[in-house]
């Protein structure tokens, strides 16, 4: 194949599928460090998770068309994102602890739902770990009008953008996204890059998580094709690694402040 270089990287498929991971990450690494900031940090793997259950829901219905499935993922995500903003609302000390509990109460609600389907278990596991190699360019329209929708929002509003408002623009974002790379790599998109670069100064930050994530999941889609192994698992790793490696040769923080911030 005149795709397929002696290394046997195919890049016919790894070039769509890279497309996908920076779409993705265009609009994951600044709300990814808004959620480190406003300290949620596990309110991306809760929405991924309601939209996965309503791809499910979706899947149970027979709805088969694209738009329908993402109306359902688009409706899950945003009635959790809703309730969300109530329970900061009415107990905003205990929030983390109530993002969790919507987690792990989306995921086994996914795993009651599957559970008489033969093929259920196999169609969580890509709603999890992703089928990212096999996405095609046709699959990217929508996702990139959805990203080009959600980064002019966040430039237009900014510093005015309400918690409700923030909510669902991550709705919004997570629903495209988990069906293009599944749960484990909206998680890692949303939060890796962006604790690499916490400690750089505030202009380098944003182009610096980019790289890293973009560079994790190129050398991940690589290493995926030439040793046949699980994409979204590899690229975890491998974008994990890179955001280390970031870390690691980026500024100490100051005398006096908590190495968190």
């Amino acid at each position: 194949m005149n795709n397929v270089n002696s290394m046997g990287i195919d890049f016919a498929i790894i070039l769509p599928a890279l497309l996908a991971g920076l779409i993705v990450l265009a609009t994951h690494i600044p709300l990814g460090a808004q959620v480190l900031k406003r300290g949620i940090v596990f309110i991306d793997l809760a929405i991924a998770q309601i939209a996965a259950l309503g791809v499910i829901i979706a899947g149970l219905a027979d709805l088969e068309q694209a738009w329908a499935v993402q109306l359902a993922a688009g409706s899950a995500a945003g009635l959790g994102a809703l309730l969300l903003t109530w329970t900061e609302k009415r107990w905003p000390e205990v929030q983390e602890a109530q993002i969790g509990v919507m987690f792990i109460l989306a995921a086994t609600a996914g795993l009651l739902l599957v559970a008489k389907n033969p093929h259920g278990g196999e169609h969580l596991q890509d709603l999890l770990a992703g089928q990212i190699l096999w996405v095609r360019y046709a699959q990217l329209i929508v996702p990139a009008l959805g990203t080009a929708v959600i980064l002019v929002l966040l430039k237009v509003l900014d510093q005015r953008l309400s918690r409700l408002g923030f909510y669902l623009i991550f709705a919004l974002a997570v629903t495209a996204s988990v069906q293009l790379v599944g749960v484990y790599l909206v998680f890692t998109s949303l939060i890796v890059p962006s604790l690499a670069v916490r400690h750089y100064r505030e202009e380098f930050k944003l182009p610096l998580a980019y790289l890293t994530g973009a560079v994790g999941y190129a050398i991940g889609l690589m290493l995926s094709t030439l040793f046949d192994l699980p994409s979204g698992a590899l690229i975890v790793w491998c974008l994990t690694l890179c955001a280390m490696l970031m870390y690691a040769f980026g500024p100490r923080p100051k005398a006096g402040v908590p190495a968190g911030d």
